[in-house]
């Protein structure tokens, strides 16, 4: 295989990633505490078949997150909380604590504060955080602390990473290097912070892409072609 063909696929195969990036992006322009996502890539060198050269190209690097705040939608909800400023939520889940700005919580049977897949929302001391169930106002003030009936029950844990974010899914982030208590936030309540996409920069993005994608293609079956006549001259002599 050629030289040439070698490098249109792996640019090909970079076009694709940055595709399921911008269109995940796109689909999760409307979810909870969303924030946009955005393919890094680096170039690596290859030898080539003589060896005595090298084949530069790129490849998926990783993913960096644009961690601008959202909007904020009033909801009225006594457990829809958002987060302004830095910080995260800490979600106890079974692969260990999860980091998320989507603060759409809610009460279990037993009266522990749960995100909306079930999972224990942590309190500033690490534990999970119960409400009273004869609690008939809970109020949640701007530094997290939840009131129930004038009585002070639990912070809010806010926390920020160590380090660098990894994305386990839409939402829900981890923190290899650890986390440890944000100290510039506020907190809301009533209010879901929305998601950080633009879907107009992503449609531009997506055009983008599939304009580069439709470009390579045409590189490869032309490669493939003055390939296919170089054989054809060789086999008529």
């Amino acid at each position: 295989m050629s030289n040439a063909i070698y490098a249109s696929l792996a640019r090909q195969h970079g076009l694709m990633q940055e595709m399921q990036v911008v269109s995940n992006n796109l689909a999760n322009s409307s979810t909870t505490g969303y924030k946009t996502d955005r393919a890094i890539f680096a170039e690596f060198l290859v030898g080539s078949d003589s060896g005595n050269t090298s084949l530069s190209m790129g490849g998926l690097a990783g993913h960096a997150f644009e961690m601008e705040q959202g909007g904020l939608k009033a909801t009225g909800g006594q457990f829809d909380v958002a987060v302004q400023g830095d910080g995260f939520f800490s979600i106890d889940t079974p692969q260990g604590p999860r980091l998320t700005r989507a603060g759409h919580f809610q009460l279990s049977a037993d009266g522990t504060l749960v995100d909306m897949i079930g999972n224990s929302v942590l309190g500033a001391g690490g534990g999970p955080i119960q409400i009273p169930p004869e609690a008939t106002q809970v109020t949640i003030s701007a530094d997290g602390t939840i009131s129930a009936d004038g009585e002070l029950i639990e912070q809010i844990g806010i926390v920020i990473p160590d380090g660098e974010l990894m994305r386990d899914s839409n939402t829900y982030f981890s923190a290899p290097g650890g986390f440890g208590n944000a100290t510039d936030f506020s907190v809301v309540q009533g209010a879901l912070e929305q998601s950080n996409v633009s879907p107009v920069l992503e449609v531009a993005r997506m055009i983008e892409v599939q304009r580069a994608y439709e470009a390579g293609q045409t590189i490869l079956e032309r490669e493939d072609q003055r390939i296919g006549q170089v054989i054809s001259t060789i086999r008529e002599r």
